[in-house]
């Protein structure tokens, strides 16, 4: 199966969902041992990179564990079930006020622990919100979750990157309704890039306090917008 022809939804969120159904639909019950990253790369015709986020994501959520010299485990078919539907009934604006306090730390901590990779790949997601101008609404939304994805990535923490990924449903539908009603692209089609710029390169400079500061102005300001509807 390649993904890199289905719907326009970040890479490492469309491989984690598939590995995420292999679990939960029996094909690797507790206790299986997961094909190697070249081997899921593969099948899913995607980078290696990419699924290493997804196994990433998969472990944060609960689903799989590294052993170390031994491999990825499933640890369990369905550990979020409660916490999943609780988000799918939130509003949107308690997801904000979340997200505030977990990215605003997650942040901080990509711009003391990025890599090359992860400096590569917040580039290019933030090249790819810029291509998005010209787009829908939901691809618009989309490039801006996947560069949100990426600057939590650079954090190296699996809990923190399998937390955002729990929080993308909600809050990519809840995205889609602010920005089409307030129509916050009619005069501006790149809304934020201007801070997203500025967060991108804070954290590749290694300015974390900076980048904190960027990131919390960004969400502080889209949440006040969020409390006058």
């Amino acid at each position: 199966m390649s993904l890199g022809a289905l719907r326009p939804v970040p890479l490492v969120d469309q491989a984690a969902e598939y590995l995420r159904e292999r679990i939960t639909g029996g094909d690797w019950p507790v206790g299986t041992k997961l094909p190697g990253e070249a081997a899921l790369a593969t099948s899913l015709g995607v980078g290696r990179s990419t699924v290493r986020e997804a196994l990433r994501a998969l472990s944060g959520a609960g689903y799989v564990r590294a052993r170390h010299g031994a491999g990825v485990f499933v640890v369990a078919t369905d550990p979020g079930a409660d916490w999943s539907a609780q988000l799918r009934r939130a509003a949107i604006t308690d997801v904000y006020e979340v997200r505030v306090l977990v990215e605003v730390e997650a942040v901080r901590l990509a711009a003391r622990r990025r890599t090359a990779d992860d400096i590569t790949v917040l580039r290019a997601a933030l090249a790819d919100r810029r291509k998005a101008h010209d787009g829908g609404t939901a691809e618009f939304v989309d490039a801006d979750i996947a560069l949100h994805a990426a600057v939590v990535a650079a954090a190296n923490n699996p809990v923190l990157t399998g937390l955002f990924a729990e929080f993308v449903p909600a809050l990519r539908r809840g995205l889609i309704d602010l920005v089409d009603l307030l129509d916050l692209r009619s005069g501006d089609p790149g809304h934020g890039d201007e801070g997203h710029t500025a967060l991108v390169d804070a954290v590749v400079r290694g300015d974390s306090e900076g980048a904190g500061h960027a990131l919390r102005d960004e969400l502080t300001s889209t949440l006040a917008l969020l409390r006058t509807l």
